[in-house]
């Protein structure tokens, strides 16, 4: 069998399922994100894409800022919910009980149940087409402390992240090897 050639589509998968949150704490909303990603170690940034037609495009855009807050196998229904509900007509935190943390650089939250929560700051909005890419600087990572081993090291992997990949969550598989492994010398 062949391939099929398609039209020009985003078939870039699987990405990571993060649920973005924007505004002030007192009036925060929820936003579900999987075009996302790392632009830049130094200084530490990331962007997210969204369409300009939702409620959480223009708080992020007034408030300038917003915290991209990584999913877990624990927070797949809250993660697609935040994806399909309008913060306009439902207080997510609220119908999820999801608890509302007070983040340590911006204004609006974090979500305590995430083991990730990055505090942004946007640089520069770029109209791109169906979405818009916000690109921010990483101004602080919050790390749930549950995750660390005895030696200090941040065991990220037993939080059971998930992804989203062709209309699908997905959890995380085995482990296939470390960064490095195919040219390590035993």
């Amino acid at each position: 069998m062949g391939k099929l050639k398609w039209k020009p589509g985003t078939m870039l998968y699987p990405l990571p399922a993060v649920m973005v949150t924007c505004g002030d704490f007192d009036n925060a909303n929820i936003i579900t994100v999987a075009w996302t990603g790392t632009i830049c170690t130094d200084p530490a940034m990331l962007y997210i894409s969204v369409r300009p037609e939702r409620h959480s495009y223009n708080m992020i855009k007034e408030k300038g800022e917003f915290v991209v807050n990584l999913t877990t196998k624990k927070l797949a229904y809250a993660t697609d919910y935040s994806g399909v509900r309008s913060g306009k007509e439902v207080d997510k935190f609220e119908v999820l009980k999801l608890t509302k943390e007070h983040a340590n650089e911006v204004e609006c939250p974090l979500i305590k149940e995430s083991p990730v929560n990055i505090e942004c700051k946007v640089v520069e909005i770029k109209e791109l087409g169906s979405h818009h890419m916000i690109v921010a600087k990483v101004l602080c990572t919050d790390v749930d402390e549950a995750y660390m081993d005895e030696n200090g090291r941040f065991c990220l992997e037993e939080s059971e992240l998930i992804t989203y990949s062709h209309g699908q969550y997905y959890g995380l598989g085995e482990n296939l090897g470390r960064f490095g492994f195919s040219v390590k010398k035993n």
